[in-house]
């Protein structure tokens, strides 16, 4: 038993925690692979956890998840290695960490919006949703052609508030035309500090030719293939949960889209929930760095 008089042992708790730590072995092995030459599993399983320590061997599988439990385990998904081939990682991280900081001490004068793009369409796409055990699960409704939409949208990095426009392209002339909205948004700043990804109509020549009339904007380029590091598209994954997984509203096409402006409409004067959301105001680097100003 992993307890001595109703308290855990904690010779057999500490050898649970750094086991758990490896992968599985030969007693998961023999527990779980459909055949003698069968290999081990790579993650662990209840049967597999119980089969690896004699002392669970009289548990059921539920008796294995209540310990686990009270040990402060639970089931998580697994993290994907966060890695960008860009050569020069470490010195933008660096630069975007001293703007932020910079921006949140001399916010009177500069402000840092995160920029980016997302693209959404007429029909829902499919998630999991609540329904009757005995009712077949919910069909990914498809009415009318499957049209796009897109959206360029900028979020405050200290407010939380989100300048955005939609249409069907987001090209050149609607980018050039985003900025000035910007410029218009934020009349009063020097400086507007706008991190991106490295997408290539952000560098086309007539979108910086654009730019360099707007003196207080400063593109900022992110590392390429590094979206942790730009809190907006937490915002986008947001937008894509609450509302267009699973709607109704593939027959409704103008609806859906005014749908979308009610959403990013609620942070049109800044939200502190938005920014807690995106990590801009809790322990991750970003957040940091602006705490530290």
């Amino acid at each position: 038993m992993a307890t001595v008089g109703g308290v855990f042992d904690p010779d057999k708790l500490d050898d649970l925690k750094e086991r758990l730590r490896q992968a599985p072995g030969e007693e998961a092995r023999k527990e779980l692979a459909a055949t003698s030459e069968g290999p081990a599993p790579t993650r662990w399983s209840l049967r597999a956890i119980r089969a690896t320590f004699d002392w669970l061997h009289s548990y059921t599988l539920s008796g294995v998840w209540y310990l686990l439990r009270r040990c402060d385990y639970k089931l998580r998904p697994g993290r994907e290695q966060q890695y960008s081939p860009d050569p020069e990682y470490c010195q933008k991280v660096e630069y975007l960490v001293k703007i932020l900081q910079e921006t949140a001490e001399y916010s009177d004068t500069r402000v840092l919006l995160f920029l980016d793009e997302m693209t959404y369409r007429r029909w829902p796409t499919v998630s999991a949703t609540w329904s009757a055990m005995n009712e077949k699960a919910p069909e990914n409704v498809k009415a009318g052609n499957n049209q796009q939409q897109r959206l360029v949208g900028v979020l405050n990095a200290l407010t939380g508030q989100v300048t955005y426009w939609q249409g069907y392209k987001v090209g050149r002339q609607q980018l050039i035309a985003f900025y000035q909205q910007i410029v218009d948004t934020y009349p009063d700043k020097e400086c507007i500090y706008i991190p991106q990804d490295n997408w290539s109509v952000h560098k086309h020549p007539d979108v910086l030719n654009a730019v360099a009339q707007f003196p207080q904007i400063e593109l900022v380029w992110l590392p390429t293939y590094a979206p942790w590091l730009n809190p907006i598209e937490k915002l986008w994954a947001w937008l894509k949960s609450d509302v267009l997984k699973m709607h109704r509203l593939a027959d409704q096409w103008d609806l859906l889209k005014q749908l979308v402006d009610q959403f990013l409409d609620q942070f049109a004067s800044g939200s502190e929930t938005l920014l807690e959301r995106v990590g801009l105001k809790a322990d991750g680097k970003l957040a940091r760095a602006i705490c530290r100003a």
